[in-house]
């Protein structure tokens, strides 16, 4: 998809999996650090622990697309768009932001990137987007991040419905991190994504593949039946979300919590990587103080 402008410095970070993913984690990590400092206001959800996935996907996109967000949605931006000072400026209500400061952390619109913070809101969109891209964009897909808590919304079906029996190109795109805001998903969901795929007749890839690149490969062919008028494509990414549903809401135990962070790719990559995960930090830094130094946005109805 079109990007955002890149910074000459931050070339390869942004465009290189493993810089991408540094640049998500640090960018999650530092706006927490903002608001320890009493520099941000409202909330934040950090996508901490599930950054690969949007990484993964990112490149599959073409100019066209549409892409449809949630709460969660920081990676997905700056995975889509590469655009960590619009986005930063966006949440702090600086000049240069993505929407002039009246968005905020949730809601987007940038191209055909849309985001929004209410559950399930963006399937019925997203279908519509996926059905005027059958009719007059063939080959052009709608693609729509969601968790696993948003399958209670009765939404997504209704869009399900309408998108399998149009054969529209859909392509639910769903986090599974095991927890819908502070309850496990065994204590609201009965059966499984699987299962309620498959009773719409939905195409269906569950993945615990923890690599961007492994995500691509298996979902790549999938991605492209879907643009050639396979109808649409349920991808499940089993993960695990790091942080708590927002700032301090965590009612996990500590041994699940210590189980998430096990499985956290973070610590091996920058091991792995000491001094691109440098290069990631201070960059996002840099970023930071960048957008600080700015105005308020001046922007007026």
């Amino acid at each position: 998809m079109s990007q955002g402008v890149l910074e000459p410095v931050a070339d390869d970070l942004l465009t290189d999996d493993d810089g991408l993913l540094l640049v998500i984690r640090h960018f999650e990590r530092k706006l927490l650090d903002l608001y320890d400092q009493g520099l941000l206001n409202g909330t934040t959800h950090t996508c901490l622990g599930q950054e690969h996935v949007p990484v993964a996907l990112a490149p599959l996109l073409r100019d066209g697309d549409f892409v449809f967000s949630n709460h969660r949605g920081h990676g997905h931006y700056l995975a889509v768009r590469r655009d960590p000072y619009g986005l930063l400026a966006e949440i702090m209500g600086r000049e240069g932001a993505v929407c002039a400061g009246v968005g905020g952390s949730q809601h987007l619109l940038n191209g055909r990137y849309l985001s929004t913070g209410i559950q399930g809101q963006s399937l019925p969109v997203a279908a519509g987007a996926a059905l005027h891209l059958a009719r007059s964009e063939p080959g052009g897909i709608a693609l729509a991040f969601i968790g696993d808590g948003t399958w209670g919304e009765g939404a997504v079906y209704e869009a399900l419905n309408m998108a399998v029996l149009w054969r529209l190109p859909l392509v639910v795109v769903t986090e599974h991190n095991g927890i819908a805001q502070s309850t496990p998903t065994g204590h609201q969901m009965a059966g499984t994504i699987g299962g309620r795929a498959a009773a719409f007749g939905a195409r269906h890839l569950v993945t615990s593949a923890g690599r961007p690149g492994e995500i691509r490969a298996e979902t790549a062919a999938l991605i492209e039946e879907t643009r050639a008028g396979a109808g649409p494509l349920v991808l499940e990414v089993r993960t695990h979300r790091l942080g708590p549903h927002s700032k301090g809401d965590d009612t996990r135990t500590p041994a699940e919590l210590r189980e998430a962070a096990a499985r956290d790719w973070y610590p091996g990559l920058a091991a792995a990587r000491p001094d691109l995960d440098a290069r990631a930090r201070s960059f996002v830094e840099d970023v930071a103080a960048d957008v600080l130094a700015r105005p308020l946005s001046r922007w007026r109805p």
